[in-house]
């Protein structure tokens, strides 16, 4: 089976410090991958090439049939918001929208109209356990709740790959726990791949395999086979 997301060969370095080192690893598409490593590692570098936000400095990155390194940079934003979800490690709401405005944000950039978004936006909420925050602004709920919403926010658009960078990092163990439940029940029922970065063994523990990264060299052993 070909691969949904595959890097090859990645190098990048910030100034004189190397952060990847010919990486490479492949994701099928519905199937989550645990990106581990010791901070500092790459990890988060690797991720962020893969999903376009950051270009490599040598290597490729394909989803599908198109190649991200060769695209454009509005070609690449245009890809984020149509094919991509993201949760980060402190969630990246915008402050200043409701809750259930941030996760109709999607929705409404993709030229949905407001009342179709919303509705679909409090669906996501009850999914997620928190739509009682529906009216709240972001700095008026808990970091659980707010982690909930970005999950929420993430795969409403129905993305083929959910990027995930320590979406844990910040919570308590019984709030972490729950958003992993949550993230890869949704995303398994959406047939979502998700590409998570975690140094936690219990949150690496939710995905199908892992791909360990040192010193910025990722060791998939099914790029390796």
């Amino acid at each position: 089976m070909s691969a949904l997301l595959e890097g090859d060969r990645l190098d990048k370095s910030f100034g004189p410090t190397p952060a990847l080192r010919g990486a490479s690893i492949a994701v099928e598409a519905g199937e989550v991958v645990a990106i581990v490593g010791a901070s500092g590692s790459g990890k988060s570098t690797l991720l962020h090439c893969l999903a376009g936000i950051v270009r490599p400095d040598a290597g490729t990155v394909r989803y599908g049939d198109a190649e991200l390194t060769a695209m454009a940079d509005g070609e690449r934003s245009r890809l984020r918001r149509s094919e991509f979800g993201f949760v980060f490690q402190f969630g990246h709401l915008v402050p200043e929208l409701t809750c259930l405005e941030n996760v109709a944000l999607p929705l409404r950039l993709a030229g949905i109209r407001r009342r179709e978004a919303e509705q679909r936006a409090l669906e996501w909420l009850a999914r997620v356990e928190v739509e009682q925050v529906a009216r709240s602004l972001p700095g008026e709920v808990s970091g659980g709740q707010a982690q909930r919403v970005a999950v929420a926010r993430a795969l409403i658009g129905g993305p083929s790959v959910v990027f995930a960078d320590e979406p844990t990092g910040a919570l308590d163990s019984l709030n972490g726990e729950r958003v992993m439940q949550l993230l890869t029940a949704a995303a398994r029922e959406t047939g979502a791949a998700v590409l998570l970065v975690t140094h936690e063994a219990r949150v690496a523990a939710y995905s199908d395999r892992e791909v360990t990264v040192r010193d910025g060299v990722a060791r998939d052993l099914r790029v390796l086979a």
